[in-house]
């Protein structure tokens, strides 16, 4: 008897449907016939074990890059599974790239032939020549290629959606390839020791391409963000089972690679002049405090709906924001087109720079200059009020060591002491 499965999602249906109900895609379904009855046999029983005969926990493994294994928890586990995402072009084949050349370690390309990897790493100046290579596809052949090896210290394989095994008819890079790639690789991690970090491609909408549960079946889930135009990058983790998810690496891209950056103040530049709509902002990134850029830019509008633009800074918080400002501020931002901009290409997620926006968006409404080390920590709540919010007390303490002038103490009590900050500075 015939049957129709999802090539996307594996949804099982009697008959052919147009549309897939589990993922949504369009003549997705594909004929199969029923397999023949599989004969049931009794299993060997699982042996358990206490914890105690297990030994000692696994000695992390240092990658040779300090912020790297920040953001691992201070280095990789053996046999753990590292899955890295990021935009096309962000710098994760150049950040594993960089890493493999500390490490005895197999890269597979799925995506470069050799002389391309070749290329990069002399563009690098990375010293490579210990470094196997393979430029294959096949999962089962590189897994069955590894065991032949030496037992390495690492294996990158660039990228998951370039890798298929025959066992499964949709074509690399579908979601039943990308599962059944993953369920062979994990298992022979664990079984060997031998860590894996494995690149993952996103979708247009900056999430990781296919299904959700591809992150959960790996050990650490890594995110590499920042804008193509601007030389910073920000590594974040979104999920580790060994670590902390609480850390961020920054690294700066230059010609020569990605570099370490240890300063709190990288991406700020004070010796600038005092402008109107520029506010400096002090966050935690994770635990790591960082002190930011944001400017604000409100003109007048010639639409009947005005624009609100933001880039760095989640749209919805700004939103928020601004709803804030009109009405404990008696700010007309009805008649303003607004846009933030958070210098530097990266991202703000913390709520400590809630303040500085605000304080952004005064400045350039009433054209009023704020000092260049003059520092905003603060989280606004709904009646306007100001919070030290989570680990700002570190942002703080942060600021005071490096010379910069966060308001006393951690922030004032409402929005409406930076209006009265502002108009007398």
């Amino acid at each position: 008897m015939a049957y129709f499965i999802c090539s996307s999602c594996n949804y099982g249906s009697a008959s052919w449907i147009g549309k897939c109900p589990g993922c949504g895609e369009w003549n997705t379904f594909v004929q199969k016939q029923d397999e023949k009855q599989i004969t049931k046999k009794k299993a060997s029983p699982t042996q358990f074990s206490t914890l105690k005969k297990i030994g000692k926990s696994s000695v992390r493994q240092s990658m040779g890059m300090f912020e790297f294994d920040r953001v691992l928890g201070g280095g990789i586990i053996a046999g753990e599974v590292v899955l890295l995402s990021g935009e096309p072009g962000i710098g994760k084949s150049t950040l594993l790239l960089q890493i493999i050349k500390n490490n005895v370690a197999i890269y597979v390309s799925g995506e470069e032939s050799l002389e391309q990897v070749q290329h990069r790493a002399e563009r690098l100046h990375a010293d490579i020549g210990h470094i196997l290579f393979s430029d294959g596809a096949n999962v089962d052949q590189i897994l069955s290629g590894i065991e032949e090896q030496k037992k390495p210290h690492l294996v990158i394989l660039d990228s998951i959606q370039t890798l298929y095994t025959n066992d499964v008819e949709t074509p690399p890079g579908s979601i039943n390839q990308i599962k059944e790639v993953m369920n062979r690789v994990i298992p022979f991690a664990k079984k060997s020791g031998i860590p894996f970090l494995v690149i993952g491609h996103v979708t247009k909408d900056g999430d990781l391409a296919g299904p959700k549960t591809l992150e959960h079946m790996v050990d650490c889930v890594l995110s590499l963000e920042g804008d193509t135009s601007s030389p910073f990058r920000i590594l974040r983790s979104t999920k580790n089972r060994f670590g902390s998810v609480d850390e961020i690496g920054v690294f700066e891209m230059k010609e020569d690679g990605l570099h370490e950056v240890n300063s709190a103040t990288a991406l700020l530049d004070i010796t600038q002049k005092r402008e109107v709509g520029k506010a400096i902002v002090g966050v935690c990134e994770g635990n790591r405090p960082m002190f930011l850029e944001v400017q604000a830019l409100a003109v007048p509008t010639t639409f009947s709906m005005p624009r609100r633009v933001a880039k760095g800074i989640d749209f919805n918080r700004v939103q928020l924001l601004i709803a804030i400002a009109k009405k404990y501020l008696n700010l007309k931002l009805d008649s303003y087109d607004i846009y933030f901009n958070v210098i530097g290409g990266v991202r703000v997620t913390s709520p400590l720079a809630d303040a500085g926006i605000i304080a952004a968006l005064y400045s350039s409404v009433l054209s009023k200059t704020i000092s260049t080390n003059q520092v905003f920590i603060g989280e606004v709540g709904l009646l306007g009020e100001i919070r030290s919010g989570f680990l700002g007390k570190k942002a703080y303490t942060e600021a005071k060591r490096l010379g910069l002038k966060p308001l006393e103490p951690l922030g004032f009590s409402s929005i409406k002491d930076i209006k009265k900050f502002i108009v007398s500075s």
